[in-house]
């Protein structure tokens, strides 16, 4: 329970911190601005009214690349704002863990990153509303999508948290943060393709992000992709714990 507590503590401060300047609502603004705009009102290949079928793919297709911004410029100030202002240090002296602090900013960060995509439930009552008949939406495949979105957005998060762990400066913490989310979810599938890597493709692929989100789109919840995310998500984590460490010493 005392683990807990802090932990909680830790991550009220952070929530605390987010909601009460325009972090907060800025990120949140951004996603649905962005979203808003490619599905319904730019005319391209995304816009569910122009497509003619009532499908939220094109959300699910949009949110990671969206996401490979936003989610580092909501975590690059986590730990390298408290590392510039020296806060960082008389943290570390308090009665509580280094693996607290790590989970209590990943998490004030997760839940920053999921209230902005609850709004987007609209999205999926209006493309219920437009099909034809009424309610022509793969409901198993939409719910699966947001399951996949909520895993690869927990890994942006740890990425994002390590990044800001490595330095003081929040401009190198974003950098970072989007280079690294951007090997995981597309560059193994890129490194996959070179002609000197196609005898391990397959297993370059699956070492990447995209392959298991794109298996939870589909509606098909297994276990395997479930554990392959959450395992990127501890592993970014306990760098960033290792991290802290180096510093505290």
């Amino acid at each position: 329970m005392k683990y807990v507590g802090n932990m909680l503590a830790i991550f009220k401060r952070e929530i605390t911190s987010f909601f009460s300047s325009i972090t907060g609502a800025l990120v949140v603004s951004v996603f649905l601005l962005l979203t808003g705009l490619f599905l319904w009102v730019i005319p391209n290949e995304f816009n569910i009214l122009y497509g003619g079928y009532a499908t939220l793919e094109s959300l699910f297709y949009i949110a990671p690349w969206v996401y490979l911004f936003l989610v580092p410029a909501v975590c690059m100030r986590l730990f390298a704002d408290e590392k510039r202002m020296g806060t960082l240090d008389l943290l570390l002296t308090r009665p509580v863990s280094e693996m607290q602090i790590v989970f209590g900013k990943f998490l004030a960060g997760l839940v920053v990153v999921v209230i902005s995509l609850l709004p987007t439930l609209i999205y999926v009552y209006s493309v219920y509303q437009l099909g034809n008949p009424i309610g022509n939406l793969d409901m198993g495949a939409t719910w699966g999508s947001y399951i996949g979105l909520f895993f690869l957005a927990a890994v942006y998060v740890a990425i994002g948290v390590f990044a800001s762990s490595i330095t003081d400066n929040q401009i190198i913490a974003f950098v970072i943060a989007v280079l690294l989310s951007f090997m995981l979810y597309s560059g193994f599938d890129l490194l996959a393709e070179l002609p000197s890597m196609r005898s391990q493709r397959d297993l370059i692929i699956y070492l990447g992000i995209d392959s298991h989100y794109s298996s939870l789109s589909r509606g098909v919840i297994d276990i395997r992709d479930i554990v392959h995310l959450s395992s990127l998500v501890y592993f970014f984590l306990f760098l960033t714990k290792l991290s802290i460490l180096r510093h505290k010493r």
